[in-house]
């Protein structure tokens, strides 16, 4: 059995990372310069824009992967995490205590966490690229350390930032993660 990697590349910042607000589509704020991020044998990206553009940037010919979209957080899409905490407290609270939940009308944490561990498991190349969203990458690593959904809140994904995991199919390792600009 070989062992695998994976990279995950987390996208660029945008107006909704700085402002802390529930992303839509939108555009990076910064086209980030081209970095050798090693040779893979397949290289992936989320279908959004700032994920499009943050692998253009840095050089990467990635093709788009549904299965990488981000976080769905329904109607919260466009506010402010201050203003929903503050026109819905108990929708929000149950959000961040319940990985099931989906106050919002999107999709919930569990679900986004076995959405991405499905993809990771079904790896079948030895060396995997993926610029995504920073809910992608904590819902890879939660499920790469088998703690499951209740420790997507536990990890912290910056712009730019690279996490990488070894392994396979229920033997992922965290390798490293590199810290992006941020």
């Amino acid at each position: 059995m070989s062992s695998q990697r994976v990279v995950l590349v987390c996208h660029a910042a945008t107006a909704a990372t700085r402002g802390a607000v529930f992303p839509g589509d939108e555009p990076v704020e910064a086209v980030p310069a081209v970095v050798d991020l090693g040779e893979f044998d397949q290289v992936l990206r989320g279908p959004t824009l700032r994920c499009a553009q943050t692998a253009h940037g840095l050089g990467l010919a990635a093709e788009p992967d549904e299965r990488l979209r981000d976080l769905d957080c329904g109607h919260w899409r466009g506010r402010g995490l201050d203003e929903v905490a503050a026109a819905e407290p108990d929708a929000m609270t149950l959000w961040l205590t319940d990985p099931d939940s989906a106050p919002h009308g999107g999709e919930s944490v569990a679900a986004l966490t076995r959405r991405v561990g499905a993809w990771l498991d079904e790896r079948s190349a030895r060396r995997t690229a993926a610029v995504t969203h920073p809910a992608v990458v904590k819902a890879a690593v939660a499920h790469a350390l088998g703690a499951g959904p209740a420790a997507f809140w536990r990890v912290d994904v910056a712009p730019l930032s690279r996490t990488t995991l070894r392994g396979g199919p229920g033997r992922w390792t965290l390798r490293w993660i590199v810290s992006g600009t941020g």
